[in-house]
């Protein structure tokens, strides 16, 4: 009798223990869920804020090219708009990501980062006319773009490494797919070749510059390809 009764309570203390487990698995799993789905928002909402901010950047610089405001009021505006870049590039580090998605938060933020240089250098352009300040912007911009697709695909590789979060989708794409971006970078390559061979009238002032033309166009549709997953 006496042995049966320690043979039941050595099964009770087993199944309290399955069941111990049992809570502090799902509680764990839980709280990573938890983690994840906060981290998946955060980051989104600070590509978000990045990206209304460049948006209203450009729109800004359209408004006084058209007369809307002044050159003073585009700068000040300007000054104003670097302050705030700097201030949702620390939101960044607010942010705890998962193990593997460390990599792609990081390029995230220097993507911003180059961005937020180019927009020091294209504001020198407009301040002072320096050529050379609008050439380094060029160039800077280009640079964000690239560190922003690098982000994305490591960001999307890390996503198909976690289990845990396929079924319910914990975490999304920053922005915008991978596939929608890089035709949208693609676009912005042919913009700025519009921009840069065709006059006021949308025509090319020679034959050399509208093979120049071509080419920048040609360029940005081989960049499509090469970077289409």
């Amino acid at each position: 009798m006496k042995k049966k009764k320690i043979q039941n309570i050595a099964i009770v203390v087993i199944v309290i223990l399955i069941i111990g487990s049992i809570i502090a698995y799902n509680y764990s799993a839980d709280q990573t869920k938890q983690k994840g789905l906060q981290f998946g928002i955060g980051l989104d909402q600070v590509q978000e804020d990045v990206n209304q901010l460049q948006i209203k950047f450009y729109s800004e610089k359209n408004s006084w090219e058209e007369g809307d405001i002044s050159k003073e009021e585009l700068l000040e505006f300007y000054e104003k708009h670097l302050v705030e870049f700097k201030e949702i590039i620390s939101r960044y580090d607010e942010l705890t990501p998962p193990e593997l998605f460390k990599s792609s938060v990081e390029l995230l933020k220097i993507s911003s980062e180059t961005q937020l240089e180019s927009d020091s250098e294209y504001i020198e352009w407009i301040k002072t006319g320096d050529e050379s300040a609008k050439v380094r912007s060029d160039t800077q911009f280009q640079e964000a773009l690239e560190y922003e697709m690098l982000g994305l695909v490591e960001f999307y590789s890390a996503k198909t490494g976690v289990k845990n979060y396929e079924e319910s989708e914990k975490f999304k794409a920053p922005q915008i797919g991978l596939t929608q971006k890089v035709i949208q970078v693609s676009e912005n390559m042919k913009i700025q070749c519009e921009k840069e061979f065709r006059n006021e009238l949308g025509e090319f002032d020679s034959d050399e510059i509208e093979i120049e033309w071509f080419n920048c166009i040609n360029e940005a549709e081989e960049w499509e390809m090469e970077h289409l997953p």
